[in-house]
């Protein structure tokens, strides 16, 4: 039998690489700054043509590279961060792996200028698909520039099922913003199709996160600093307001390293317990040190994942570190005891035989003596009389259905001759109340813990979810708003501002003709702000910024630029606000309205999301549980 096991050739063996390491456009951006950053670039440029898929260009003035370097740096496993095992347990850098280079080679079409200082003449090297295509000497500025084309390009099944440009240039943007708030004494620059998104000039952390988010968040921002034996934390967390229902700011750094770890997250957030509303997201941006020697960057191929040695001791120093911060926010009063100059304040004395203040008043005094009043009793004696008769269904009334409403009482009843019936008279008054309590019907529906609505239906007890149905409802109203152009605007008393991200800037076009066709006003100020003069009638007490604001990310996460899919994200997220919250209290009439509505829409089972809105207890279960 003839052997069967054979080597891959180099080609595939980075092919196959290049699918853990460069899965998207975003990560070439990742993986060539952080070499920019690991050279130590003063300067770094990013350049993305067509969010990445046309051309991806870095360009940085760090060290540079030798000829000989260059052409090693695109082999496998060929880096300078490391030279054995155990130096990855004492990492200073982002990368150690030596794969990226190798991976982007084996996938696109790359060009590398690149000269170190002490050459007068650098090196331009040629590679597509791991191939060199050539090698020749070029005048540029010392550093690296990277020029990486056509990414899959003999790889089209990869190509095919990237995302579209919207999304995939967030990808990019969000790995951009994991270095960027890293480095805040880099200068950083970001263009996309030639327009400038960024331009990040060498600052402090807090400067930076302001640049990358918005003047608006500097205020929100409460400085967190601890440290250990086991570690040094530093950063910031938002106040108790500034949550957000998604898309909040949460980053972790360790050592320089982005990271994403659910355990600490819940450090964090246990220090906002009954301060922020259930399923609320604060942000932060919190930087740890931590002796290399102490944790593994080794476990996964995006180094996103960290393992700690001293997990829950940390666990602990960080959520210690955050409630202090909370707490220090708090307006706690405080005793000054710098008494110079100021007023002497007596100090109580039980022994001292102080007398209460007294009033004198004259209990004679009628300032209505000239006129005498004739006082009549509130409720006439005899008064059960009145109603002699209604038990037994008397005539000229009859009991109504408790499921009416106060108006429907008052037109129905006989209210006599000349009255108004929008006016009723106090025995009209007190007789519909006596109806209603005298009524034997009952109520058509029951609500439970101001959450759920039940009723009877033929096959057993139907359970409604108040939230999702209205969630529901107001999807489909909407929907047909923005499809018709007809929505209605509430004017606000006084206008305020609101500045959209970069992100959502992205899709800024199709966000405002959205957010117009739904029944906002706004006013372009430029730069990326606008002016709230209205909002859709129906949602008086919403706040209109973070309204905007939240339905500007729901857009951008759709990650589309169809109109109709960015209609359907902006009256998914403008109703899933809007609805009705958990714990209201319903009358019957506003239930029984809100099943009829329900039952009228063209899904009343699920929520836009997918979530369940109604279930029915079949009798026969109940009889099961009931034995």
């Amino acid at each position: 039998m003839s052997d069967i096991i054979q080597l891959l050739p180099d080609s595939v063996a980075n092919q196959i690489a290049a699918g853990e390491v460069i899965q998207r456009p975003a990560s070439v951006i990742k993986e060539l700054v952080e070499n920019a950053v690991d050279a130590g670039a003063k300067t770094i440029h990013v350049l993305v043509v067509d969010a990445g898929r046309t051309s991806i260009q870095v360009i940085d003035d760090g060290k540079g590279m030798s000829e000989t370097d260059a052409r090693m740096s695109f082999e496998r496993h060929a880096t300078s961060k490391i030279r054995q095992a155990s130096d990855l347990f004492d990492l200073h850098t982002m990368g150690f792996r030596g794969e990226a280079l190798a991976s982007i080679a084996a996938v696109a079409q790359v060009i590398l200028k690149t000269r170190q200082a002490n050459q007068e003449i650098g090196t331009q090297l040629t590679i597509a698909g791991s191939k060199y295509v050539g090698q020749e000497p070029v005048s540029c500025p010392v550093g690296s520039n990277f020029l990486v084309e056509n990414l899959f390009y003999n790889v089209p099944a990869r190509r095919k099922f990237l995302k579209s440009n919207t999304t995939e240039l967030n990808n990019i943007l969000t790995a951009f913003e994991r270095i960027v708030l890293v480095y805040p004494e880099i200068h950083f620059t970001f263009h996309s199709n030639g327009t400038e998104l960024y331009d990040l000039r060498q600052s402090n952390r807090r400067q930076r996160i302001v640049d990358l988010f918005g003047r608006k968040m500097n205020q929100d921002l409460l400085n967190v600093s601890v440290e250990t034996s086991l570690c040094k934390i530093s950063g910031f967390v938002g106040k108790p307001e500034s949550a957000r229902k998604k898309n909040a700011h949460q980053f972790f750094f360790v050592n320089g390293r982005y990271m994403k770890h659910p355990y600490f997250n819940k450090a964090v957030m246990s220090a906002f317990e009954r301060l922020v509303p259930e399923g609320m997201q604060v942000p932060y941006y919190l930087y740890f040190d931590v002796d290399p020697k102490n944790i593994d960057v080794n476990i996964h191929p995006t180094k996103t994942e960290i393992k700690f040695e001293n997990e829950q001791a940390i666990w602990q120093v960080l959520s210690a570190a955050v409630k202090e911060a909370v707490g220090m926010f708090s307006d706690v009063p405080t005793i000054d005891f710098d008494t110079e100059g100021k007023p002497e304040i007596p100090v109580y004395d039980p022994q001292s035989g102080a007398v209460a203040p007294k009033v004198a008043y004259n209990p004679s005094y009628n300032p209505f003596r000239d006129t005498p009043a004739t006082s009549q009793p509130e409720v006439p004696d005899q008064w059960e009389q009145l109603y002699e008769g209604l038990r037994q269904g008397g005539q000229g009334f009859s009991p109504v259905s408790q499921d009416a409403s106060v108006g429907q009482l008052f037109t129905s009843s006989a209210t006599g001759q000349g009255k108004d019936d929008d006016q009723p008279s106090p025995a009209d008054e007190e007789r519909t109340a006596t109806a209603v309590l005298l009524s034997d019907k009952a109520p058509d529906h029951y609500q439970y813990k101001g959450r759920y609505i039940m009723t009877a239906v033929k096959s057993g007890l139907m359970i409604i979810d108040q939230h999702r149905a209205h969630e529901r409802i107001l999807d489909e109203q909407y929907l047909r708003q923005l499809r018709q152009h007809t929505a209605e605007t509430q004017k606000v008393l006084f206008p305020e501002v609101v500045t959209l991200r970069v992100k959502d800037q992205t899709v800024e076009h199709e966000i405002l003709e959205g957010l117009h066709d739904l029944g906002f006003d706004l006013s372009n100020l430029g730069d990326g702000s606008f002016a709230v003069n209205g909002v859709p009638a129906g949602i008086e007490g919403l706040n209109p910024v973070r309204l905007v604001e939240d339905l500007s990310a729901a857009a951008v996460e759709k990650g589309t630029s169809v109109k109709e899919e960015i209609f359907e994200a902006l009256a998914s997220s403008l109703a899933r606000q809007a609805a009705i919250p958990y714990g209201q209290i319903l009358s019957n009439a506003e239930m029984e309205n809100l099943v009829n509505q329900l039952f009228s829409c063209s899904n009343m089972n699920y929520t836009p999301d997918g979530k369940r809105i109604l279930c029915i207890l079949k009798e026969s279960e109940m009889v099961r549980l009931l034995g």
